[in-house]
């Protein structure tokens, strides 16, 4: 069988600078455990990749959405903790009681099941104010927990990139007032954000996710983080365009002048959204070159006018720090993270 060739499309990841994020993340995290969220591909890096090197850096306590999830890095985790945030579906329970995770409970519903398959440890999540998933704090005062080996009682902040925002107080003193009253090991509440407002909000582990892959929400996290993805798309094609010349769909940009376009093999189907239309920016060596017209599917139209030396084949790097290009294209860096898509090389420096 013929093999592939690379694909035009690789995403540098640098696996000193994610060590390095959760060790930062670790010292503001005081006394707490640190850990880390790890669901969703290792926030679209990779999560075996990921898990690998923040073990290796000394993180003991992972997070995943779900029991897939889980069972693709179930080997990796042997002797540590992982914990699934979903926690367990009918569907579920044959999964989560053979592998070695934990379900974090989310609701009353959930907590009789697992009781009924006679599960063991276990996570529960309460909800302070999110409305999202969790039981109340009725519920948990109504002794629905009782008999539950629970390792960790934890919420999530809703608000915690918002430091002076009153929620975050009323979660944590919510969180602050079930301590004891469970059999839990352990309180959790502070997701990347919510480290940086400080020791209250700690308790006994953290669970940062987007700031150990160079995600920043805070200002106080910003001399702490260091950028992790570098996105690179390789030149199919130089060409040159004429005033009044238009390009891309729906023919948005019209030159004034002469110009000459690089084409690159990236789209919105590589999580390079129609957002950045207009806004991006590739980079040949120190010279920008802005994305001209609307982003496609698989390409984009770059200026390389000031940029002489590049042609077909050559790679340029796409603006990917995630504070600078949420702020281009009006995306959470969540999303930015999340939505890149599989047809990367994914090269761990």
């Amino acid at each position: 069988m013929v093999e592939a060739p690379p694909a035009p499309l690789r995403l540098k990841l640098d696996g000193s600078a994610l060590q390095a994020n959760w060790r930062a993340l670790d010292r503001l995290s005081g006394k707490a455990a640190c850990g880390a969220a790890v669901k969703a591909n290792g926030y679209g890096l990779g999560v075996r990749e990921v898990v690998s090197r923040l073990a290796d850096a000394g993180c003991r306590d992972f997070f995943v959405a779900t029991w897939e999830e889980a069972k693709e890095i179930a080997d990796l985790v042997t002797g540590l903790s992982l914990s699934v945030f979903h926690g367990v579906r009918a569907e579920d329970i044959e999964t989560a009681l053979t592998l070695a995770a934990r379900p974090c409970l989310n609701s009353a519903e959930q907590v009789a099941r697992w009781k009924e398959a006679d599960g063991g440890p276990c996570d529960v999540m309460i909800d302070t104010g999110m409305n999202r998933l969790g039981l109340s704090a009725n519920e948990v005062l109504s002794g629905v927990l009782d008999g539950l080996e629970i390792d960790t009682l934890m919420s999530h902040l809703s608000c915690a990139d918002e430091e002076d925002h009153p929620l975050n107080r009323k979660q944590c003193d919510a969180l602050k007032r079930l301590v004891g009253i469970t059999s839990a090991t352990r309180l959790s509440l502070a997701n990347s954000a919510g480290i940086a407002l400080g020791t209250r909000y700690h308790f006994d582990l953290t669970r940062p996710g987007l700031s150990l892959y160079g995600g920043v929400q805070s200002q106080d996290l910003e001399d702490h983080i260091r950028n992790v993805v570098a996105v690179e798309a390789q030149v199919i094609q130089r060409r040159k365009i004429k005033p009044g010349d238009t390009v891309g769909y729906s023919a948005t940009a019209t030159a004034t002048e002469a110009v000459e376009l690089a084409i690159l093999n990236i789209g919105y189907a590589d999580g390079y959204l129609r957002s950045f239309s207009e806004s991006g920016t590739a980079y040949a060596g120190d010279i920008a070159c802005p994305v001209i017209g609307l982003v496609s599917m698989d390409l984009i139209a770059v200026d390389v006018t000031d940029a002489p030396q590049v042609g077909e084949g050559d790679w340029l790097e796409i603006e990917y720090d995630l504070p600078m290009a949420s702020g281009q294209s009006g995306l959470s860096q969540y999303e930015l993270l999340t939505g890149i898509g599989d047809r990367y090389q994914r090269i761990w420096l």
